[in-house]
């Protein structure tokens, strides 16, 4: 099958030869150059460029499937927030998993196919809803919505034939998380149900007696992660991940542990680009338990919406400028896929 090209402009960018870069090279254009631009909107404009028009799908993560199952909160979540899902009752979710980028046929093995997304609704019993958005990278490649249009200005502008230093090479040298990003192995999971999940953007967590902690989210598989091989990805269908899950889930149920990693002293609260230190405390919060394929997930996916504002009191995002600009990025998105 033929790899389509702007996923394998993806391909390019982790085996890019970093090092041609001179130092004399890495002139970026001025932030002043967006001062005036609705960066959402130029988000989404920058994302189809890379990408390519296809209607009716996400802008990003354009490949998914759903799922359903239900939450149950841990014992220790009511003492990190009050957020009506935490306080001890059960309730139903809805599940969407995703590969990354926004060409619907990517097949689930590529490397342009990573990181995954795992987004969740809790469906609240007063008819509310919260979501979570993750995906399978403890970061981003960048911390600010300039530096990641840049960034997907670089990435289209780049290609196997473009001359060197390319404008990846010479955005990825002058941003150290956007090349660790970059560079990073992102091997294939052997099932949506067997990677780990974050949150990269912080969220504060405020309790009923009103006291509060930073906290960035983590939902890890209670069977373990388990990933394939390159060679053994390579020879799986194009659609490996999508065809597993239903059977996986008609064998039973798959479990995940939703879990807050708390901010410690001087962890940087605004920069998703940053991890903290795998020392930081983490507070679980509950069971995610998924047991049953939508039949109709083309036609559910399509009608979910998440947003990472998406909130209840008891968590308020933080100042994290990347978590104003998805949000107001999402809504576009939406509506030009459902144009």
């Amino acid at each position: 099958m033929q790899i389509p090209r702007e996923v394998s402009r993806r391909r390019v960018l982790r085996a890019l030869a970093l090092g041609s870069a001179s130092a004399a090279a890495l002139k970026l254009s001025p932030m002043s150059a967006w001062a005036e631009e609705d960066i959402s909107e130029s988000l989404i404009d920058a994302m189809t460029a890379l990408f390519g028009s296809h209607p009716g799908f996400r802008t990003n993560h354009a490949k998914g499937i759903v799922c359903r199952g239900s939450f149950l909160p841990a014992k220790a979540a009511a003492s990190l927030s009050r957020a009506a899902h935490l306080q001890g009752s059960p309730m139903p979710i809805t599940v969407r998993f995703s590969d990354f980028g926004g060409v619907p046929t990517v097949p689930d093995g590529d490397p342009g196919a990573s990181p995954r997304g795992m987004a969740i609704r809790f469906h609240l019993p007063n008819g509310g809803e919260t979501d979570i958005i993750g995906h399978s990278y403890n970061g981003f490649p960048v911390g600010t919505p300039q530096d990641m249009l840049a960034f997907l200005r670089a990435l289209a502008a780049s290609g196997p034939n473009t001359v060197k230093p390319t404008p990846i090479e010479i955005f990825l040298e002058g941003h150290p998380q956007a090349k660790r990003f970059a560079t990073a192995s992102q091997p294939p999971p052997a099932s949506f149900t067997t990677e780990s999940y974050y949150g990269v953007n912080a969220f504060r967590f405020i309790n009923r007696e009103g006291r509060s902690r930073y906290g960035r989210y983590r939902i890890h598989p209670v069977d373990g992660d388990r990933h394939l091989a390159s060679a053994e990805a390579s020879n799986r269908p194009a659609n490996y991940l999508r065809d597993e899950l239903p059977k996986r889930l008609a064998r039973g149920p798959a479990r995940f542990r939703l879990m807050v990693q708390l901010a410690g002293d001087g962890d940087p609260i605004s920069d998703g680009s940053l991890p903290w230190p795998e020392d930081r405390p983490k507070v679980e919060l509950g069971m995610v338990t998924l047991s049953v394929h939508v039949p109709e997930s083309d036609a559910a996916e399509r009608a979910l919406a998440f947003s990472p504002i998406n909130l209840v009191a008891g968590i308020e995002p933080s100042d994290d400028p990347m978590i104003s600009a998805r949000a107001a990025s999402y809504p576009i998105s939406v509506t030009r896929r459902n144009r």
